[in-house]
């Protein structure tokens, strides 16, 4: 696995060794001792996997207490993944980083506790999977707003995306609950 650092350094891209021939493809999408001698905590607790449209999207979500870590990965089509720093002690604070994740390019991104994540869909459809560190907690979910002007995030949009209601709802940065 080859373990490259992003501009927020605690936001991880691994890219795995892919064996292929003309019979396909192989790799390990997950391997616990590879992943913790990166950073990458190995105990996950729960598998979520969901399927968008183009233009679907879905975030930037965060949970404020019942924090969770996220290994997030495009396992058909392609999503442009965005982390954004919610730790005021951080030097990153308020700061984001944006990663192409796709079917072809078989990258992950681990995004840390103490971020909001979203994705959108920039192929006609895309399946994408992701492995957190805790238990889903609707009463500890919250939404940056996605667009906020105060992160200047530049989602590759043709137009405006679908959004569910919460993510329309998203409070901007200044107004949100964030990390110590």
């Amino acid at each position: 696995m080859n373990i490259i650092p992003t501009r927020i350094p605690d936001v991880l891209i691994i890219e795995p060794k892919v064996f292929g021939d003309d019979r396909g493809f192989f790799y390990e999408s997950y391997n616990r001792r590879a992943m913790t001698d990166a950073g990458i905590p190995g105990d996950f607790v729960q598998d979520n996997h969901s399927r968008s449209a183009r233009g679907v999207l879905r975030g930037l979500h965060y949970q404020i207490q019942q924090t969770q870590g996220k290994l997030v990965r495009a396992i058909s089509g392609s999503v442009y993944d965005v982390a954004v720093d919610l730790r005021k002690s951080s030097p990153t604070f308020g700061q984001w980083v944006g990663i192409e994740l796709t079917a072809e390019n078989k990258r992950m991104a681990w995004i840390p506790p103490g971020f909001a994540h979203g994705f959108t869909v920039t192929s006609d459809t895309a399946e994408f999977l992701y492995k957190t560190t805790d238990y889903w907690a609707p009463q500890f979910e919250r939404s940056l707003l996605w667009n906020d002007p105060a992160l200047g995030i530049d989602w590759p949009l043709d137009g405006e995306p679908l959004l569910a209601a919460k993510d329309m709802a998203g409070l901007p940065l200044a107004q949100c609950e964030v990390f110590p």
